[in-house]
């Protein structure tokens, strides 16, 4: 390296120490162009697993020993925490795809896209909040829509298909 860029290197770096640039956040800064709304069903999927986990679980009697309910708290504790951070999930893949994917042509062609994803980050948020099955499983419909759209301005058309999973539930996938 010669000194001239040995200087212009410390120079930028004391700048970027007193004024740090900002962060830029983004699905992949290419673009890459790779979008897949399946790891948002996944977490929909998780959400409504651990919302039967959750109403699945036995409380402690008013006599249960110290040790049944640790083991009470300490799942209901677990489950909740996965069911918070799979909601998240859900909005943060949304969110990508929504913002980094879908372009004004594609809204045009599917107007609801808007609406729809602001439903599912207000589900999501509503599903880290309470243990309701049912809320649980709209977000799953709802994901499942917006997986739907998805692939139709991909022109793919889509199945659902059993899930397999403890839950039940379906996904939605490209049908080809």
């Amino acid at each position: 390296m010669k000194p001239w860029q040995a200087l212009l290197d410390r120079l930028s770096q004391s700048v970027d120490t007193l004024v740090p640039p900002p962060a830029a956040y983004a699905h992949c800064d290419i673009p890459c162009g790779i979008y897949d709304p399946h790891e948002a069903q996944i977490g929909a999927l998780t959400v409504v697993r651990m919302v039967q986990l959750l109403n699945e679980l036995p409380a402690p009697g008013p006599d249960a020993k110290p040790e049944e309910r640790h083991t009470f708290v300490s799942k209901a504790a677990r489950y909740t925490a996965v069911k918070e951070q799979h909601a998240e999930k859900v909005k943060h893949e949304i969110r990508v795809i929504w913002g980094d994917y879908f372009t004004p042509d594609m809204v045009k062609a599917f107007p609801q896209v808007h609406e729809l994803v602001f439903k599912i980050l207000k589900q999501a948020s509503k599903a880290r909040q309470e243990v309701n099955l049912l809320g649980a499983q709209e977000l799953l419909a709802s994901v499942q829509e917006f997986a739907e759209v998805f692939w139709k301005t991909k022109n793919v058309a889509t199945k659902k298909i059993p899930s397999h999973q403890k839950p039940g539930g379906e996904l939605v996938y490209p049908a080809a």
